[in-house]
């Protein structure tokens, strides 16, 4: 393994936008989504050679390093296609270079024979592009597979021992407040290693762009996405489920293509501020008249604490609580640990 002090896991990320997939779900554009319109072509096996060999190059002080094939559905690539990409990381992982590969698909283009596959090529990782678990959405989406696909297909990948990432997208065509918590209560049950929660975005290019412009379909607002995903994040965290991301990867070709919806660049900021003000508020209301809260958090919690603009402290302000809180920071304490001592 390459030696080093770093102990941030490096990841490598490859795009195969669309590669692979079967379906045109109707919120797809994955050259937009990605921002990437070049990908690794049928006899381009060598290009993934050289993105890892020039990352690796950059990179020789990480601990442990993956590489990530990002943007398509992989394991609905033909078979021999996966082979010849996973054979162009596998000799980095048997040079001890690499420690292991991460790829996205469908829940549809998993069973157990693909599976054996990819652990043999050295795959760690794999994320199930769920994106809801109510068969009406997935229908109005155009997803072209059901609830019953990804439940299978979750328990596949647990039982080979992959370590499983779900995909989520509030916010679908026909989902309601109620039939989003259910999806989230079913993947809950489901124990994935980690969430992504991806907020539906209109796209130019994509079937929902015509959608909405026909006014088919409401994108969600800024605020209602927010307190989605902060309820989300609670639930998930409190099942021990850790969240990898929440909002899409900011690029300039989705900000140019975006037509509607609740994006940010820094959308899981905007969440993290909200969680920690409900955090905060709920502490300060258990606290009797007159007593003061003394806090403390992590220091690498202080931006999400305090929010873009002072948000949080504003909101203190204006509710006459914030003279009933003093905030500290604690180096020793992790992210997302707080310390309550009421004065």
């Amino acid at each position: 393994m390459t030696t080093g002090t770093s102990d941030t896991p490096l990841v490598i990320p490859v795009f195969i936008p669309h590669q692979g997939c079967p379906q045109n779900c109707l919120f797809c554009n994955q050259v937009s989504i990605s921002g990437k319109s070049a990908a690794a072509k049928e006899d381009d096996a060598a290009l993934v050679s050289r993105t890892v060999t020039e990352w690796l190059d950059r990179s020789r002080h990480r601990t442990e390093v993956q590489v990530a094939f990002y943007g398509g559905s992989f394991t609905c690539l033909p078979v021999g296609r996966q082979i010849r990409l996973l054979d162009a990381v596998h000799h980095f992982i048997q040079s001890n270079d690499v420690s292991s590969i991460r790829l996205s698909t469908r829940p549809d283009c998993i069973d157990a024979e693909i599976c054996d596959l990819l652990l043999e090529k050295g795959v760690k990782t794999v994320e199930l592009g769920i994106q809801s678990l109510d068969n009406h959405v997935l229908s109005a989406s155009n997803r072209g597979h059901s609830c019953e696909d990804s439940l299978l297909a979750a328990g596949i990948l647990k039982e080979k021992r992959l370590q499983l990432g779900i995909q989520l997208m509030p916010g679908l065509p026909g989902e309601t407040t109620v039939s989003f918590f259910k999806s989230l209560q079913q993947v809950i049950a489901i124990k994935p290693d980690f969430v992504r929660l991806y907020p539906t975005l209109v796209i130019r290019g994509a079937g929902l762009a015509k959608e909405y412009e026909n006014g088919k379909y409401e994108p969600m607002t800024m605020n209602r996405a927010i307190a989605l995903c902060c309820r989300a994040k609670e639930r998930l965290e409190s099942a021990g489920i850790k969240i990898m991301r929440m909002g899409l990867q900011a690029s300039e070709t989705l900000e140019k293509e975006l037509l509607a919806g609740p994006y940010h660049p820094s959308f899981g900021e905007l969440v993290a501020a909200r969680y920690w003000f409900r955090r905060v508020r709920a502490l300060l209301a258990a606290c009797s008249p007159g007593k003061k809260l003394h806090l403390q958090i992590s220091d690498r919690d202080i931006s999400a604490f305090v929010g873009q603009k002072r948000i949080n402290i504003k909101r203190l302000q204006k509710l006459g609580l914030e003279k009933r809180l003093k905030l500290e920071t604690d180096k020793s304490l992790k992210r997302g640990e707080l310390k309550v001592v009421v004065d």
